[in-house]
């Protein structure tokens, strides 16, 4: 890993009407609108939607360092994330994450070393971190 500070930059550009189009160094561009519920366009990524899968998306890479320094082995990790839009006070924002990690491991000898390493992604994870939300885990292990 390289040295702190780490800099990250993207890029978005639009026109009055239409997709406004994010880009960032050698990266696929992606076609963004706002969301249905702001009457966007079904079927684009938004900022809002992007948001949200950046935390289920850290979430995974988060259990994936803390599982591998617990030298837990594990089968499958899938995570849904539901992000909670509201007015807090004067503003809108995202007051609330539910982060719903399904994680498969081969033996229930595992499972409470998984449950700590889940834990311990999210309270670990540098996007929800960096987020002015609640975050909560609902967690569900299967065996194979």
């Amino acid at each position: 890993m390289q040295d702190y500070p780490h800099h990250y930059r993207a890029a978005a550009s639009g026109t009055q009407e239409g997709s406004v189009m994010v880009n960032s160094g050698d990266l696929p561009v992606l076609s963004t609108n706002p969301p249905p519920e702001f009457n966007g366009p079904m079927g684009y990524w938004s900022p809002e939607t992007l948001l949200v899968a950046s935390v289920a998306n850290c979430f995974i890479l988060s259990f994936r360092a803390v599982a591998r320094a617990s030298k837990l082995e594990w089968e499958n990790l899938s995570c849904d994330v539901e992000g909670i839009l509201d007015k807090d006070g004067k503003v809108t924002r995202f007051t609330r994450f539910i982060i719903k990690p399904s994680l498969t491991l081969s033996s229930d000898d595992l499972r409470q070393k998984a449950q700590r390493c889940l834990e311990k992604a999210k309270n670990n994870c540098l996007i929800t971190n960096s987020l002015n939300s609640e975050n909560e885990l609902t967690i569900d292990i299967a065996i194979a």
